[in-house]
């Protein structure tokens, strides 16, 4: 089965870039400007994407609020929340249509992470040809736990995918939807109030492996050029401080 993608530079040549340039104007801010809308809950819109770059792929964007200052760690308890049961919702259904290999549910916050629009968003992809779950081992979503309660697991990788820390929020069916939204809202924080010097990029990406529902948070750094030539993840020597400093966002009221 093919396992790579093909990008069309061409459409990606036209994309906007407000995550780098802060005058090129926001697309996602004016409203009436949006099209191929798929569904909407308020101020949370999901609409197929106007630059799909990927060939044999159905690309669409979720816009998380109608606010382009906010993001996942300053949203109320009661928007992420609804943020997550509306993207998870949207995944899964379309994972378990029957049209694609597999459905990818991911979003890029910050410079480092990939991403071209500022505005708060995040991203569905059904790929005809290839299936993510071959890329990925179990191994990679076990770790150090830093909560695990009512059938929800925060642990921080022992064999990150990428390498240095990746945080792992596990559940085990849909019924703990909000209590995930929960922790990852947390892990969010602390990732951008008190992770390494206050790190400004991440990414979000959800799996589906052996009945679960995962979450996995990378911060983002200039990758290790062992990994982009080797593909050799490094595995942080700090991850019980990690751990310590993480477990205060839990306990905190």
């Amino acid at each position: 089965m093919q396992q790579q993608l093909y990008f069309s530079n061409q459409i990606g040549q036209q994309k906007p870039n407000s995550m780098q340039n802060k005058e090129t104007a926001c697309p996602f801010c004016d409203q009436t400007q949006l099209s191929d809308i798929l569904e909407t809950d308020e101020t949370i819109i999901w609409l197929k994407n106007k630059y799909p770059t990927l060939q044999n792929t159905l690309q669409t964007v979720i816009i998380e609020t109608d606010n382009c200052h906010d993001h996942i760690a300053t949203y109320t308890q009661e928007h992420m929340r609804k943020l997550i049961r509306f993207s998870v919702g949207h995944w899964l259904s379309l994972e378990e249509s029957g049209k694609f290999q597999s459905v990818i549910l991911y979003k890029n916050h910050g410079p480092l992470s990939g991403g071209t629009i500022h505005h708060a968003h995040m991203q569905i992809i059904g790929m005809e040809q290839v299936d993510y779950r071959q890329n990925v081992r179990i191994e990679h979503f076990k770790g150090i736990v830093v909560s695990k309660e009512h059938g929800i697991e925060l642990n921080i990788s022992t064999h990150p995918i990428i390498g240095f820390v990746e945080f792992n929020i596990i559940i085990e069916n849909k019924n703990q939807m909000d209590l995930m939204a929960d922790y990852i809202q947390k892990t969010i924080r602390y990732v951008l109030q008190d992770f390494h010097k206050r790190c400004n990029s991440y990414n979000m990406f959800f799996y589906g492996l052996n009945g679960n529902i995962i979450c996995k948070v990378v911060p983002r750094f200039v990758v290790s050029p062992l990994y982009v030539g080797y593909k050799i993840p490094q595995v942080s020597m700090q991850l019980q401080a990690v751990k310590a400093q993480l477990a205060t966002y839990f306990t905190e009221k």
